[in-house]
């Protein structure tokens, strides 16, 4: 693919951030899964929801710019979200595992924040306002549920990471 304009860049940005919200999906019912604060498995399940409607506002991105994704895998959330899975997969106390999901999904978050911030940047240059509009309420979402994750860990689950060690010092 070749990036000769700024809309090529943001077709290329924006089929790699469709990548990485295709495999969002996939793994976001794993990381529920392996959540055992309630809290973190229901922000985890409804994330799942927000990020399907995501999908469809990049689908009606493409076709307000009357374009089709790119065929691209985002190795940067595929990477993200393996060492999600290996957090996941981690032996050990269970709060501790839960606020090392919130720390993985955050980075996940914060991957997207970036990418969809460059695409609103992008799209207002290029005087795409309906991509812009659609883009930002994304944004707007990723940046609430990064707000959200945070608060899930200073409300309880890092507490209790913390006091996971005290009770083998009893013993």
């Amino acid at each position: 693919m070749s990036l000769d304009t700024m809309r090529d860049l943001l077709v290329a940005e924006m089929s790699d951030v469709l990548s990485a919200e295709k495999q969002l999906i996939a793994a976001l019912p794993k990381m529920a899964k392996a959540a055992t604060a309630p809290n973190l498995k229901k922000a985890f399940s409804s994330h799942l929801a927000e990020t399907e409607k995501q999908v469809t506002r990049l689908d009606q991105a493409f076709t307000a710019l009357e374009e089709k994704p790119k065929r691209k895998k985002c190795k940067g959330m595929e990477g993200l979200l393996e060492e999600g899975s290996e957090m996941a997969a981690e032996d050990g106390d269970d709060a501790v595992r839960d606020a090392g999901l919130i720390a993985a999904a955050q980075r996940v978050e914060h991957y997207e924040i970036a990418a969809y911030g460059g695409i609103v940047a992008f799209a207002e240059l290029l005087g795409e306002t309906k991509v812009a509009g659609l883009m930002k309420q994304t944004l707007a979402e990723e940046e609430a549920a990064d707000r959200k994750l945070s608060s899930i860990a200073e409300s309880g689950v890092n507490r209790d990471a913390m006091s996971a060690g005290d009770e083998d010092e009893d013993e």
